[in-house]
């Protein structure tokens, strides 16, 4: 149940959420809400695939 969880929140995130990595957001140079954005996406990522 949990994995199925982060799956469905990992499509919401794709659809939702800025890609970073195609705007090649220089990470040096993002804001705390980027950087945010990014660690929550990395989560869930991981989550939904472990």
């Amino acid at each position: 149940m949990k994995k199925s969880v982060f799956q469905f929140l990992a499509k919401v995130n794709k659809a939702v959420l800025p890609s970073y990595s195609k705007k090649q957001l220089d990470l040096s140079k993002a804001t705390k809400f980027e950087l945010a954005i990014i660690g929550w996406r990395y989560y869930v990522t991981t989550n939904a695939i472990a």
